[in-house]
């Protein structure tokens, strides 16, 4: 396996444990909180998703679907034009309620386009330094890595979310 299979088959692991923790549930259990500051998996999935969509378009100096498709009106979050989620408050975690088809929909869609992204790179492509502004400054391969890491992370809780919500 080269290193854009390698990259795919991540990334679509990552599609895998999305949609198990995702289909399937209403609104309100895609919204629901174990705790009253805990994440959801509404904004766990929209946070994993922007965050890709965000870092993807940077590495590969593209604009991201969240405003070129139109997801952002679709979603009509109370957010500012290039919130992630990062840093966000619990008030504002709480604020990220949207059907399960909303949220597989924009996930899909920016799935489709990293392999786009990363069908063609190569070895030497992953040395490329796409963020300078980090010492040492961050490559290709190392943002595509965190990208799967933290998409993984936040995927995984959104599965043992929806495990306590089918509990209850």
């Amino acid at each position: 396996m080269n290193s854009a299979g390698l990259l795919a088959d991540s990334f679509g692991r990552v599609q895998e444990v999305v949609h198990e923790a995702v289909e399937g549930l209403t609104e309100d259990e895609l919204a629901a909180r174990i705790d009253p500051d805990a994440n959801s998996i509404a904004w766990l999935v929209w946070h994993l998703t922007r965050i890709q969509d965000d870092h993807l378009a940077g590495a590969f100096d593209t604009d991201q679907l969240w405003d070129t498709d139109g997801w952002r009106d679709r979603f009509g979050l109370p957010f500012g034009k290039r919130a992630t989620g990062y840093g966000q408050t619990s008030a504002q975690v709480g604020k990220v309620r949207v059907p399960a088809e909303l949220l597989l929909g924009y996930y899909d869609a920016v799935h489709a386009r990293t392999l786009d992204l990363v069908r063609p790179v190569t070895n030497a492509d992953l040395e490329r330094v796409v963020d300078a502004a980090w010492d040492p400054p961050v490559t290709l391969g190392v943002r595509l890595v965190s990208v799967i890491a933290d998409d993984l992370q936040h995927a995984g809780q959104a599965a043992f979310v929806r495990g306590a919500v089918e509990r209850r």
